[in-house]
């Protein structure tokens, strides 16, 4: 198991470093496009959907995030768009956990469907639109959902339930738990301090999205590192909830020894989005 972990991330390495840093955005693009589409196909296989469907749903998710490059919408500042989007995460994702894996299978599956795949575009669109602003804020945003989610695990192994009698989401995700939470936060927090300084003493010509943040005030610094780590939260538990209620422990086997696509990116989901929302209030 740990020998086809360490190939699978040899390999993912190999093809996402040359990547991110080639000398333009367009082959991360294409490389997160087609991670994207293979998302949409896990999601709709981990919602019922046939061997037709799930490819079908996976080339839909190709095509749309391919017309929104076409159209030049990676190049375009879209707040409109970012602050429906960060609205929706919030509202959908807490009305999301509160039905429960019980829940889930109640909503309609041509909605559950729809939403998987409008969640996966935008999250392109996203991602896409923060490697053409700088490599320096697109590492930003990926490296604070790393630091939250590792925060959060050391923090819930070394002080889970100590300050608190309930879990986070016993039904969802039993391992987690409300001190992990705190742990991921406070990771985040120093993370953003850090980095800030490093923009400074470097003299970053691309700032990062706590810079950006930081010259709107320090409050904006650590009210928006705190949003997006808790809403990474709520992203890694809807797809807990998405497995759980199709009982499946992976996503997928598409990535051997790490699971599938979208259990690589489900943090990410809400908070690339919701980072570009932030980045859009701070240059205002």
């Amino acid at each position: 198991m740990l020998k086809q972990r360490v190939i699978t991330a040899v390999v993912l390495l190999a093809i996402l470093l040359p990547a991110l840093f080639w000398r333009t955005p367009h082959p991360f693009i294409a490389v997160t496009l087609i991670a994207i589409a293979a998302g949409a196909w896990e999601f709709a296989r981990l919602n019922g959907s046939g061997s037709v469907g799930s490819v079908a749903l996976g080339l839909v998710c190709a095509a749309l995030c391919a017309a929104a490059w076409a159209l030049g919408w990676v190049d375009r500042t879209l707040p409109l768009l970012w602050g429906v989007v960060g609205v929706a995460w919030v509202v959908l994702g807490a009305m999301l956990l509160r039905l429960g894996v019980t829940g889930w299978p109640r909503v309609p599956r041509a909605l559950r469907l729809a939403g998987g795949l409008a969640a996966l575009c935008l999250a392109w669109l996203a991602v896409a639109q923060a490697r053409v602003t700088g490599i320096n804020f697109l590492l930003s945003v990926l490296v604070l959902v790393w630091v939250a989610d590792i925060g959060a695990y050391f923090a819930g192994r070394t002080f889970g339930l100590k300050f608190t009698r309930g879990k986070l989401a016993p039904s969802i995700s039993p391992g987690k738990s409300w001190e992990g939470v705190w742990g991921g936060m406070l990771g985040v927090l120093l993370l953003a301090a850090g980095w800030i300084a490093g923009d400074r003493h470097w003299d970053a010509q691309v700032p990062s999205l706590y810079s950006r943040l930081a010259a709107t005030g320090w409050w904006l610094v650590v009210a928006g590192v705190a949003f997006l780590s808790a809403m990474s939260v709520v992203g890694d538990l809807v797809e807990s909830l998405v497995k759980r209620s199709a009982g499946a422990k992976d996503s997928s086997g598409l990535l051997p020894g790490h699971g599938g696509v979208l259990d690589r990116v489900d943090a990410l989901l809400p908070a690339l989005p919701l980072a570009m929302l932030l980045a859009t209030w701070a240059t205002r």
